[in-house]
């Protein structure tokens, strides 16, 4: 890939990029910007291989969730699981939620992955490195909508009514996600120089799920339903999944303070990955 940015002039000195606050903001607004174009082209690039070195291609996107809504539903049917009344049938409330936590997953992941994978082009190319995490959230968007026909689809099968505050669903799924990347970007630069970053996020993504409502309602008692309220994931998937179906939030306050965690941490996530790559690319360089 050819350096579309020649005529940028980079110089580093000693002194530390949060003298001038102002500064900073201003080069991480234009170079947002300016890595709209490469974020398409590598999206479009990683999709595209993603998908063409698979024989059932597509059709993965919506595996995972299938599998887990029939076995999770088989379960619940043997009275292996008691899982309490949930507002949809089961099988829709896991495949929701599922589909739901699954997207949380992936912009949590995405950047970590994509450092790592972007090592080698970091090391050689000047360019603006929110690139890559753009290039990631696009992909999220586009795994997201994929799910989204497998989910009306089964809402249609079950005749699921639609709440009219399914209009404001994305705008929670939209701070789910911010959560997930306001993660993965404070991970992200530590992600580029060990592997155990990676290899533990599996571990704690997989602890993760059982203290967030995707298989089970929220619990109301006992210390267990503390854990789960202390999730800052379980109001933000909650109330997404609420806002589609029966448009009763059952913890708004939760929700917006969830919420205004996402969007602070995804600014200093950011902030902190902008003051961190060139020590990591300096790192992975020598």
């Amino acid at each position: 890939m050819s350096n579309r940015y020649p005529e940028s002039e980079v110089i580093y000195t000693p002194e530390s990029r949060l003298r001038h606050p102002w500064q900073l903001i201003r080069a991480m607004g234009r170079d947002l910007l300016a890595a709209r174009e490469l974020a398409w082209r590598l999206m479009v690039r990683d999709i595209s291989s993603q998908y063409r070195q698979s024989f059932l291609g597509i059709f993965w996107a919506f595996v995972p969730p299938i599998v887990a809504a029939a076995g999770l539903t088989l379960a619940s049917n043997a009275d292996i699981l008691n899982i309490g009344e949930t507002d949809l049938p089961y099988p829709v409330y896991v495949l929701f939620s599922m589909s739901l936590w699954q997207t949380f997953v992936e912009s949590l992941n995405g950047p970590v992955q994509a450092v790592i994978a972007a090592k080698p082009m970091l090391a050689r190319i000047n360019f603006p490195r929110e690139a890559i995490i753009l290039s990631q959230l696009g992909q999220v968007g586009f795994n997201f909508a994929i799910k989204l026909l497998l989910i009306v689809s089964v809402f249609l099968w079950f005749k699921i009514p639609v709440a009219a505050t399914v209009i404001l669903a994305p705008v929670a799924l939209l701070h789910l996600v911010a959560l997930g990347t306001a993660v993965g970007l404070l991970l992200a630069p530590l992600g580029a120089l060990y592997e155990d970053v990676p290899r533990g996020l599996t571990l704690v993504v997989s602890a993760w799920l059982f203290i967030t409502p995707v298989i089970y309602p929220p619990p109301q008692t006992g210390l267990f339903s503390y854990l789960v309220r202390l999730n800052p994931v379980s109001p933000l998937l909650v109330t997404t999944r609420e806002l589609a179906t029966t448009g009763v939030l059952s913890a708004p306050v939760g929700f917006w303070l969830a919420s205004g965690l996402a969007i602070v941490g995804l600014g200093a996530s950011w902030l902190l990955y902008r003051i961190a790559m060139p020590f990591v690319i300096e790192r992975i360089s020598a």
